[in-house]
């Protein structure tokens, strides 16, 4: 600094400068989410009245090929199809507008992906009021923070008049947060054990299972980071298997089967067969296979999903990989071992 500079003054153009970016980059990107809630809206009255099931695919293929012509990668069909869900979702502008004004389009592409209405509503206004980042929202959604919270076993009509009152008051009650420990409490486990914990001890079990199989597994990693618009997302694990030429996607989830882990399922799976699949290099390399292995609080419950062109569906199981019957086994006696492994642990 200049000792010309006195640096009072120096600090409070600073403050100017700080605030006024603040203020524009909060400007740009509520005027971004509009944008992107508009360009839906068009797709989906397009898309409406269209007359073949395949129409819509093809309205949006062609429409991003000739939009990241002119505007850059920015509009890949993903992303058209993330307006397009906003549009659904939001039906009403007036809606989006309260929301866009205090969380990003990072923050809306999350929340739009979750089915349940009331669900929706807990996390949009948890995170105005709590200030979540995009990063936070996304750690609260896959703890299940909804399901584990005193709102979630009211009736709809509670939960409706609880979310009215957190936007009126402004303010989060204690009773809304406070946490339901079933996911921990089936498993016989006590409060002070981290659902963290209690996950790295089960994936750890099938790790070791799936690799001792000796069905052509190679582990590739734990925790694959895949960036996506910005955000980081993880895959629990993920092995390559030599016999079905193909990358396998593992997830964990504790709680019952929910339609959002299919779609985040498919998330990963797209950016594996885009950045991970080595067809050039190995012709008869096939797309990725993804499982989720789902600890329900009454049963176990695996999935085994692959993609096409329509999108991603439920595969047959292959002859190489263990049945269903043999996961699920396996997945209840890695819960099983997890929760002595956790009781045991000084």
């Amino acid at each position: 600094m200049s000792a010309l500079t006195p640096a009072p003054l120096l600090n409070e153009v600073r403050v100017l400068i700080d605030s006024a970016r603040e203020r524009t980059a909060a400007a740009v990107n509520a005027e971004l989410s509009l944008l992107y809630w508009r360009v839906g809206r068009c797709i989906r009255a397009e898309v409406l009245g269209g007359t073949r099931a395949e129409y819509g695919q093809q309205v949006i293929a062609s429409l991003a090929q000739a939009l990241t012509t002119d505007y850059g990668r920015g509009w890949s069909e993903q992303q058209l199809r993330h307006c397009l869900r906003a549009a659904e979702i939001f039906t009403d502008e007036a809606i989006l507008s309260a929301a866009r004004r205090e969380l990003s389009w990072t923050h809306i592409k999350a929340l739009i992906y979750i089915d349940d209405p009331l669900k929706r509503e807990f996390y949009l206004e948890l995170c105005r009021l709590e200030r979540w980042s995009s990063r936070q929202l996304q750690e609260r959604m896959n703890s299940m923070l909804f399901e584990r919270s005193a709102i979630s076993r009211k009736p709809a009509e509670a939960i409706r008049h609880d979310l009215a009152q957190l936007r009126q008051e402004k303010r989060v009650q204690p009773d809304v947060l406070l946490k339901d420990p079933y996911v921990l409490d089936f498993l016989g486990l006590n409060d002070h054990y981290l659902e963290k914990d209690l996950e790295d001890a089960i994936l750890r079990e099938m790790e070791q299972f799936l690799l001792e199989l000796g069905a052509g597994f190679t582990f590739v990693a734990r925790q694959k980071r895949l960036q996506i618009d910005n955000d980081d997302f993880y895959i629990d694990l993920l092995f390559y298997n030599r016999k079905l030429k193909r990358l396998v996607a593992v997830e964990l989830k504790l709680g019952a089967f929910k339609a959002e882990h299919k779609s985040q399922m498919e998330l990963y799976l797209r950016w594996l067969a885009k950045h991970e699949h080595e067809h050039e290099q190995e012709p008869d390399e096939l797309p990725p296979l993804g499982i989720i292995l789902c600890a329900g609080k009454k049963q176990e419950r695996i999935e085994l999903l692959e993609l096409d062109r329509s999108g991603i569906h439920v595969a047959e199981y292959l002859t190489v990989l263990p049945s269903r019957e043999t996961l699920q086994a396996k997945l209840h006696q890695s819960i099983e071992t997890a929760r002595l492994r956790l009781q045991n642990k000084p």
